[in-house]
């Protein structure tokens, strides 16, 4: 990806989106821009008007940390678009955090990492990358993504947000599951720009969906460590369930996600009763038997 066109995409959405009012600044009179002046977020991150226009056109190669933080400041960015915005920078200079690229092979989780998830019993588990492919999962995970594995999505999260019409029913908030969708590929993007296969989804989704091309123009990024979802589950019905994301340090851009109920809740008790069905295994072999791991590296990348 043109890493020039995502710096000025990005710089100039976010300034977009940040009022003078948002900036402590007066609004004044005849203004034609939706949010800041490029004079206004020079000004606030003390920086020549010459300097950040430069920057927002892309030229960020070189640039000091401590001018990033600056900007970071001026346009209020949170953690996770400030670590973008640093990504970007990275990239730009030829350097990327992701671990060097090795030849393409079929990932499988290492005995322990299956053995960790199959302890898991009270909640789904899955291991996925930063491309939102689901790489590995305890029995409740498979019974609990069943639809993600067997269909459009073939095992990935934002495919599956996009291209197959029963992500609206499984997530009851269809349009924050897929913003999210979006925000963690965006993230990616900035982490590792050199990957062919984030590259390739990319451009299946912005092809065959409105929805996904709409949100991915808006640049916003996002990390997903933990929260509150709910779900639309078609064998349990309704769920309410935390989650909690873990990086793995022995498999660098992978990340462990767990889902668990409230004790003593309704959604327990659905959880448990999903447990029980993917138990029976008759019902749940046909979603095994026709999904296919992605093909993807250890690295995430």
């Amino acid at each position: 990806m043109d890493i020039r066109q995502q710096v000025r995409e990005f710089l100039t959405t976010r300034r977009a989106r940040l009022t003078p009012d948002n900036a402590g600044l007066s609004a004044g009179s005849n203004r034609r821009v939706p949010g800041l002046r490029r004079t206004e977020v020079a000004m606030l991150a003390d920086v020549s008007i010459e300097y950040y226009s430069r920057l927002e056109r892309g030229n960020i190669g070189g640039v000091s940390d401590s001018v990033l933080n600056a900007i970071a400041r001026a346009l209020q960015l949170d953690e996770a678009e400030r670590e973008h915005l640093f990504d970007l920078a990275r990239a730009a200079n030829g350097s990327t955090t992701a671990v060097p690229r090795r030849k393409p092979k079929q990932w499988t989780p290492r005995p322990g990492l299956q053995l960790a998830l199959d302890a898991i019993t009270a909640g789904p588990a899955f291991v996925r990358n930063g491309r939102m492919e689901v790489l590995a999962t305890n029995s409740l995970g498979r019974a609990f993504y069943d639809h993600v594995l067997d269909g459009p999505g073939r095992g990935n999260l934002a495919r599956f947000n996009f291209l197959d019409e029963r992500s609206r029913t499984f997530y009851p908030d269809w349009e924050a599951a897929a913003d999210v969708s979006v925000a963690i590929l965006r993230i990616e993007v900035g982490r590792d720009p050199r990957d062919k296969q984030l590259h390739d989804l990319i451009g299946e989704l912005s092809t065959m969906s409105e929805d996904f091309r709409t949100r991915w123009g808006a640049h916003n990024v996002r990390r997903h460590g933990s929260g509150t979802k709910n779900f639309h589950h078609h064998i349990v019905g309704d769920l309410t369930l935390t989650y909690e994301g873990l990086e793995l340090t022995a498999e660098p851009g992978l990340s462990l996600l767990i889902y668990t109920a409230e004790p003593g809740s309704p959604s327990q008790e659905r959880l448990a009763l999903l447990a029980s069905w993917a138990a029976t295994d008759q019902q749940l072999e046909p979603a095994q038997s026709t999904y296919q791991r992605p093909t993807t590296q250890g690295d995430g990348g």
